[in-house]
C-alpha cells in the first residue's frame, strides 16, 4: 500500500500542475457544475456526446490539488468510453475514494485513478476527489444546474 500511497502522490500533483483537457469545450451538447462550498472548489464539466459516446470532454475551474487532479484524471480517462461504461466507472471510483470497495480489486479497471484510494482515509476530502465526477454524472443526466457537495 505504501508504493500506492507514492504514487497517489506523484500523480495528483503532477495532474494538478498540469492538468489535461482543462479549457472550455465550445459547442459542448453537456454542461454541468460543481461546487464544494466547504472548501471552494468549483468545476464546469463539458462534454460532447455522440450515439451514447463521450466523444471530448473538458473541464474549467478552480479547486485544492485533489480536485483538479481527479477532474484532469477523469478527463482523460473517460474520453472515447460509452455513457454506460462511464457511469460504471463512477460508481466504482465512488466506492473505492469513499471505502466502500478495496481498491485491490479494482486496480485494473481504476488504472492510475487508484492513486486516489488513500482519499477514503480523510473523508473531508472524498468531496474534493468526487466533484468533478458528480458534475460529470448531472451532465450526462441531462442536468445543466449546479451540483453541490452539501445537498
Amino acid at each position: 500500500m505504501e508504493g500506492l500511497r507514492d504514487l497517489y502522490q506523484e500523480v495528483i500533483l503532477d495532474h494538478n500542475k498540469r492538468p489535461r483537457n482543462y479549457h472550455r469545450l465550445e459547442h459542448a451538447n453537456h454542461v454541468a457544475e460543481g461546487r464544494n462550498p466547504l472548501c471552494g472548489d468549483h468545476y464546469t464539466i463539458y462534454l460532447i456526446v455522440e450515439n451514447d459516446i463521450v466523444k471530448e470532454i473538458a473541464f474549467e475551474g478552480s479547486g485544492c490539488a485533489i480536485s483538479k487532479a481527479s477532474a484532469s484524471m477523469m478527463s482523460t480517462e473517460l474520453k472515447g468510453k460509452s455513457i454506460p461504461e462511464v457511469k460504471k466507472f463512477f460508481e466504482i471510483f465512488r466506492k473505492v475514494v469513499t471505502g466502500e470497495a478495496d481498491v485491490m480489486n479494482h486496480l485494473e479497471e481504476l488504472g492510475k485513478l487508484a492513486a486516489f484510494a488513500g482519499v477514503s482515509e480523510f473523508p473531508v476530502r472524498v468531496k474534493c476527489a468526487t466533484l468533478a465526477w458528480h458534475a460529470l454524472n448531472s451532465a450526462l443526466d441531462g442536468g445543466e444546474q449546479l451540483v453541490s457537495t452539501e445537498t
